[in-house]
């Protein structure tokens, strides 16, 4: 192993895994762009599709208000040539409403992402998220808050209560994504098995090779 190489491998990880977060929330979406391959895709509770797709989702949910910000914390690397997976601890956080009060979620997990060395260059093919717990409270804590259990309880346990105000906010949320525990996340944990012994991966019915 080219110890200088390996180093300067992750250096970079680290700051594509940096910039996307920091460009996404600020929305500088040409820079934004250039994190991902051309056929990366984002897995996200509210949306799944094309890099493209999710800046033009991102557009329109900022054009409606939809307030979604991200934390970054710890930051691991398993590199196999020109593959990597990647796993970044982080929070989301949304504000909106919920039954006319202000509300905001917090949700905690980790981003589990397939990168690929191109040209030189590192970009995003897969970003799936792993949803670990989450809490809603409302932003005036005199507020009189009563939620929908029968609604609350159709979303995995990790992120209910995010999905459940992106559900007020008016998105359709995918109710079958990796949780801290489950067949879900050992699936998840299997496709980046493959894809760093430089197998094809599926994933939601998508194909990287």
């Amino acid at each position: 192993m080219n110890v200088n190489q390996d180093l300067l491998d992750r250096l970079e990880l680290r700051q594509l895994i940096d910039n996307w977060a920091i460009w996404r929330d600020a929305g500088m979406w040409e820079k934004f762009r250039t994190v991902w391959h051309d056929d990366g895709r984002m897995m996200a509770t509210w949306t799944q599709g094309t890099a493209d797709e999710f800046i033009a989702m991102n557009k329109e949910g900022w054009k409606r208000g939809v307030s979604i910000l991200h934390f970054l914390g710890g930051f691991t690397a398993d590199i196999q040539g020109t593959r990597a997976v990647t796993q970044t601890k982080m929070t989301i956080s949304q504000r909106g409403d919920v039954h006319g009060v202000s509300c905001d979620v917090v949700c905690t997990g980790r981003f589990y992402d397939f990168l690929e060395k191109r040209d030189g260059k590192w970009g995003m093919c897969l970003r799936q998220p792993i949803y670990e717990k989450d809490r809603l409270d409302a932003v005036d804590r005199n507020a009189e808050l009563v939620l929908d259990q029968a609604l609350l309880d159709q979303f995995p346990i990790g992120y209910r209560h995010l999905a459940y105000i992106q559900t007020k906010v008016g998105y359709e949320v995918e109710k079958n994504m990796p949780g801290l525990k489950g067949d879900r996340v050992e699936e998840l944990y299997a496709e980046g098995e493959k894809w760093l012994s430089g197998g094809a991966v599926n994933w939601a019915g998508n194909t990287w090779k």
